[in-house]
């Protein structure tokens, strides 16, 4: 039954039942002809034993003693939960649906920002038209058209500011002078104010749209290192986006990752029984522009191939490098020099035992550095730990010390009261401090005066 869910999972979804069927027929007819020539006991297939593993799996909580329908029901939710677990497992740095949220953003900007600067063109171009022909790059026009605002007001003063966004003194100063004899209408201080607000968007979509090419090139430097190393990060993101996932294209022959992303040609030319296409997203790889005419098909057809390879690597081994993606590349170069200049190229064997050297040692590398840094993780743990555990004693001693000195200042008060006894043999109540003292400096000032008059009456 195991066997048959890895097999079940292994055949592709959009496979006709017909053939699935038959693939499981033939795996059991394998399995059986193993079990024989290993164990040596007769294995019988077919829709019968099917049948039966059905009711077995049915009625199994009344065929094992002990074992309730409760518990059973249970265990197949516990093992459903933990089939579906291990398919939803996966590494959080190499996360592909990342790679393919961003590139299908990345293209919605493209198309947006162009459509906004156009908009900002057509709409800046009634006040200074001249500027639409010396400057053609759009997130410069729109820097331009914030930075100029009324073009009657831009002088000498500003040229620094223009030569800053344009990066060229020629066309700085060309600005400057088409900006004094413009044909454009005059403009309202509101409209111009509606333009800079405009342009001012339009600007930061482009700044964000820089940092999201940033991110998505670190991405893939993650996820697929060997395939952007071949075919570049912009490329190799929107073939893992057309397939679905990496493993999805990892599991592609060369042969439909040549032609990914042109299908609706493909289905036309065997519709109409015309030429099929040639290349589909690979296309946009240097390679195949640097390619003859003659040669395009064939270095595309090879390209492919390396696609797949790289796929593969990156897919299935445990820790990606881009030394695989780099020989791949190597080997694409060669091969184009060969089209041209005749030049015989290395070995694919050659390379991938060089390849094979060259990553183990980064391999060993990488390993190196991760156990270095959860060793430190591990201290800083401990360090952490440690210092909760002081920081919970300390508390604890100060909850005790004020608890002492309070009883030892209560001691010491006690025996003060005791020891000053009244004249009339009743114990004083205790008095405060400072009601004591005043009543001391009283008895002294009555005895003061008490001897200046016994000094006074003594000579008469």
């Amino acid at each position: 039954g195991i066997l048959h869910e890895d097999l079940r999972l292994l055949l592709e979804t959009s496979m006709p039942a017909k053939k699935k069927k038959a693939l499981l027929g033939v795996a059991d007819a394998k399995i059986g002809a193993a079990i024989l020539e290993e164990l040596g006991y007769q294995c019988q297939t077919g829709g019968v034993v099917a049948e039966i593993l059905r009711g077995i799996r049915l009625h199994f909580h009344a065929l094992v003693k002990g074992l309730t329908a409760q518990s059973a029901s249970k265990a197949q939710l516990g093992l459903g939960h933990s089939y579906s677990r291990a398919k939803v497992k996966f590494n959080v740095n190499r996360v592909d649906n990342m790679i393919i949220q961003s590139i299908s953003l990345l293209d919605q900007l493209d198309k947006d920002i162009n459509t906004f600067s156009m908009r900002v063109r057509e709409w800046y171009g009634y006040h200074f038209p001249e500027l639409i022909k010396i400057v053609s790059e759009n997130y410069t026009y729109c820097r331009l058209a914030k930075f100029i605002g009324n073009r009657k007001e831009l002088s000498e003063e500003s040229l620094e500011g223009l030569e800053e966004i344009v990066m060229d003194s020629a066309k700085a100063q060309a600005i400057l002078e088409a900006s004094r004899s413009s044909m454009g209408m005059d403009i309202s201080p509101l409209d111009l104010i509606n333009i800079e607000s405009f342009s001012s968007r339009v600007i930061s979509l482009s700044e964000y749209r820089k940092g999201l090419q940033e991110y998505l090139r670190s991405k893939m430097s993650q996820v697929a290192p060997s395939l952007s190393a071949l075919i570049g990060e912009v490329v190799g993101a929107r073939l893992i986006s057309h397939a679905g996932s990496l493993t999805n294209l990892a599991k592609y022959p060369a042969s439909t990752v040549q032609i990914l992303g042109a299908e609706k040609a493909l289905f036309r030319a065997l519709k109409t029984r015309g030429n099929t296409p040639k290349y589909g997203l690979i296309f946009h790889s240097t390679f195949i522009g640097r390619a003859a005419a003659k040669n395009k098909g064939r270095i595309s057809r090879y390209l492919a191939n390396k696609c797949t390879i790289a796929s593969r690597i990156d897919c299935f081994s445990e820790v990606p490098t881009s030394v695989f993606g780099d020989k791949l590349r190597e080997q694409v170069e060669e091969r184009l020099a060969f089209y041209e200049t005749g030049e015989p190229p290395r070995k694919n064997l050659e390379v991938m035992k060089e390849a094979v050297v060259e990553a183990s040692e980064v391999v060993a590398e990488v390993k190196r550095k991760q156990e270095k840094k959860e060793k430190k993780r591990k201290k800083r743990e401990k360090r952490r730990l440690e210092a909760l555990a002081a920081a919970a004693e300390e508390v604890e001693e100060n909850d005790i010390e004020p608890k002492k000195k309070k009883k030892k200042k209560q001691q010491q008060q006690e025996p003060e009261t005791d020891s000053e006894p009244e004249e009339n043999g009743l114990e004083e109540e205790a008095l405060p401090k400072k009601k004591r003292k005043l009543m001391v400096e009283a008895d002294e000032e009555e005895k003061k005066k008490k001897k200046k008059k016994q000094q006074q009456q003594e000579p008469e």
